[in-house]
Order: C-alpha cells, then sequence, then structure tokens
C-alpha cells in the first residue's frame, strides 16, 4: 500500500468569490472528502493537513470585534480555533463519504503545535500579511495599542504582518504515526500548526505563521510517506505563468524545478513555498510530488493531470516517467 500525504489548500474549502459561510464550506469539504475517497478506495493510506488562512483571518476579526465584551484572542489561539473548526468539517465530511463507501476507516482530527526557532532570522522580519485591511489612520492606531507590525498596501490599504518562522519539528508526531499505525484517518497540521517555541522543558505560542505546505513537507518526510500531494488553485504548475511564454510542467526533476526556482519562475507570496516544500519533501527521500487542483486530484494521482515532480533521474528515466504518466492519462 503507498503512503500519501495530502495537503488540502484553503481554496478547497473557501472557493473564489465566496462569503465562506458555514454553508459553503460544509459543500465543498464534502466535494474534497469525496475525491479523497476515492483515492482510498484506491488502495493508498492516507494522512490529511490543510490551511486556515481565510478562517483564521475570520477568528481574529471577530475577536477584535468583540473585544469590548469578552477578552481577545492571540494569533495563536486563533490558530487553534481554526484547526478545531476545520478539521470538525474535514473529519465530518471524511466520515459521511467513508460511509457512503462502506468503508469503516476511522477518522480523527489532531490539534497540532509545530516548534519553531526563536532565533529564526524570520522572527525579526514579519512578512505575513494577516487580518483584514485597514484604513492608514486605523492601522496606526492599532500599531499604537497592539504592537502591531503594519505594512501598506497601495492598492487596498494597510494590513498587519507576522513572522513565517520555518517548521522545525511536529509536536504532535509520534501521536500521528500511533493513530496511522492503527489505520486511523488523520487530519494533522492544518494551518501549519500552532507555532510554538521550546524554554527548557515547556512549550510556547508564539504569535506567528507557518507556511502549511512547509510544515506538510515536514510532517510526511516525518512520516516517511511515498507521495505528498499538494492541493492548489491551478492544475498544473506553470513556468512563465501568465504570460505569452507560459508553459505548463506534467513531468519534472527534482534538479530542473530548482533551476526554475532560482530564474524567478515562483513568485514568494505564491507558488515558491509550494515548490520549496516539494523540493525539501524529495531531498529527505520522497519518492513523488503531485501539485494540482482539487478538481483533478483523483486523476493527477493517477497520472492523467497534474504536475509531477519525481528525484533526479537519468535522461532515459525520466522520458520514461514522462512517458507513463501520459499513458496512464
Amino acid at each position: 500500500m503507498r503512503s500519501m500525504l495530502i495537503a488540502v489548500g484553503g481554496n478547497s474549502l473557501i472557493r473564489a468569490g465566496e462569503k465562506g459561510t458555514v454553508a459553503e464550506q460544509w459543500v465543498n469539504a464534502r466535494r474534497t472528502a469525496a475525491a479523497i475517497v476515492e483515492l482510498i478506495k484506491a488502495g493508498y493510506q492516507i494522512v490529511i493537513t490543510h490551511g486556515n488562512g481565510p478562517q483564521v483571518g475570520a477568528q481574529l476579526l471577530r475577536s477584535e470585534r468583540a473585544s469590548d465584551q469578552v477578552p481577545g484572542q492571540t494569533l495563536d489561539v486563533c490558530g487553534a480555533c481554526s484547526q478545531g473548526e476545520i478539521g470538525y468539517l474535514l473529519s465530518q465530511s471524511l466520515c459521511c463519504e467513508l460511509s457512503n463507501a462502506g468503508l469503516n476507516v476511522p477518522v480523527v482530527s489532531v490539534i497540532t503545535q509545530t516548534i519553531v526557532r526563536e532565533d529564526d532570522p524570520a522572527m525579526r522580519h514579519p512578512t505575513k500579511p494577516i487580518g483584514p485591511f485597514y484604513s492608514r489612520a486605523s492601522a496606526e492606531e492599532r500599531q499604537r495599542q497592539f504592537g502591531w507590525e503594519i505594512v501598506e498596501d497601495a492598492a487596498r490599504g494597510y494590513r498587519r504582518v507576522v513572522p513565517s518562522p520555518q517548521p522545525v519539528e511536529i509536536v504532535e508526531l509520534d501521536a500521528v504515526r500511533s493513530l496511522i499505525h492503527k489505520g486511523a484517518l488523520v487530519v494533522a497540521c492544518g494551518g501549519g500548526g500552532i507555532p510554538v517555541i521550546r524554554s527548557g522543558n515547556e512549550l510556547k505560542g508564539v504569535e506567528a505563521v507557518i507556511d502549511k505546505d512547509r510544515a506538510s513537507a515536514l510532517l510526511a518526510s516525518a512520516l516517511e510517506m511515498d507521495v505528498f500531494v499538494i492541493s492548489t488553485d491551478v492544475e498544473f504548475v506553470y513556468i512563465d505563468y501568465k504570460k505569452p511564454a507560459q508553459r505548463q510542467l506534467r513531468v519534472v526533476t527534482a534538479c530542473e524545478l530548482e533551476a526554475h526556482l532560482h530564474a524567478g519562475h515562483f513568485p514568494a507570496g505564491n507558488m515558491g513555498p509550494k515548490i520549496e516544500s516539494a523540493l525539501r519533501f524529495l531531498r529527505a527521500g520522497g519518492k513523488e510530488v503531485v501539485i494540482t487542483s482539487y478538481e483533478h486530484l483523483t486523476d493527477a494521482v493517477a497520472g492523467r493531470t497534474g504536475t509531477h515532480i519525481v528525484p533526479d533521474l537519468t535522461l532515459f528515466e525520466a522520458a520514461l516517467a514522462e512517458r507513463e504518466i501520459h499513458v496512464g492519462g
């Protein structure tokens, strides 16, 4: 049985143009769950991670606007809340789809903490925008009141930025591994996990955001998964994206992809972290990375579409791998 970690993008639960209502998220969660169950039926052992960008932003906004009536919440606590929220949506949806498919597979959602280093350079240079846009006056007031770091988006206003450090260790790794060995379908590492630092023998939450694909790659490597799937909003990875010379990548080696990364084809605020995460997983011994949209998840894993990234191969092996992908389609 091949093992697979699927990193579900935030767009899988809140689609472009949607408000993000609970009803909308239920519909999208069921569609995502249905695709995952098809892969389980095909014989894959699966672990699921997920993004939380829209949801944690909503949590922060609720916390801020209700702060005159109830105590506000820190970013790490809001991250924990969003993990519970999305874990519930995905777990129940998966349970329903598994039951309809006649499969008796327990589903467990694990609130996950991810260790980061206090001396990570990113901790001193916040770059990750979170929460809503503010006017200049509102942003400066929050900067004075809460000590926030603020950046300007000339087109839309001002936003808070927080650090985005590298994930180092998954605190609940042994628990996740134990659940997998007992046959459970595990949902973990939501939103990259709650960022925490070690302080002596204790853990302490920090106000930061961990890229969910980087944390997912770390978890996939630690669990020795065969395949790492990144579900995003495009069917393929492209070079020269949205330019006249745009070209989709179907099968690419790690070395070739790294060259495209260094050539500037994958922006840091978009595809860049996904590509870096894919390379990290393969360098750690992973066998394959698939990047595609959730609508094409089943077909991509079967080799009929999506971008497939493989370890560095000989030219003959790479040509053979690409031929197998196309034959599969």
